[in-house]
């Protein structure tokens, strides 16, 4: 049982910046927002306490930072079943394209959703309600 009156979001980014605004954005939406600038700082967190969520950058010191935080996620029996949305703004700084095609390629990233950044607060809410809903966890209504 959380210790927190509402879903609680761990975001994880090298950036201050993204993790300021975007806990605004969803603490302004009645979400508990915890945040890390380090992906292994996260997950051991997490381990303590588990949050209902996680929104993880792809791109944190490694170029696949994001990517081996989700597998590692997937992969630990505690947290495989925590959704985890990577979030990046690889494509519009180098032209890349990792968006994923289809359900599969979601999949082989180990990950529940991906948007790419700028974020867009309403759809990037959105995105987080409809996970939450999806894997049975008790949504916040406005």
């Amino acid at each position: 049982m959380s210790p927190y009156p509402s879903p609680v979001i761990l975001l994880v980014d090298d950036d201050i910046d993204f993790l300021e605004v975007n806990t605004c954005i969803l603490e302004n939406h009645n979400y508990t927002v915890v945040s890390f600038t380090d992906p292994q700082q996260a997950l051991a967190s997490m381990v303590e306490n588990p949050p209902d969520l996680v929104v993880s950058d792809l791109m944190m010191g490694a170029y696949d930072a994001g990517f081996s935080l989700a597998k590692s996620l997937k992969d630990h029996p505690q947290l495989a079943n925590i959704p985890i949305m990577i979030v990046t703004a690889v494509s519009c700084e180098l032209g890349y394209n990792f968006a994923p095609r289809n359900a599969e390629e979601l999949k082989a990233m180990h990950a529940d959703a991906f948007l790419s950044k700028p974020l867009h607060s309403k759809t990037f809410v959105e995105k987080i309600d409809e996970l939450l809903e999806l894997s049975g966890k008790e949504i916040n209504d406005e």
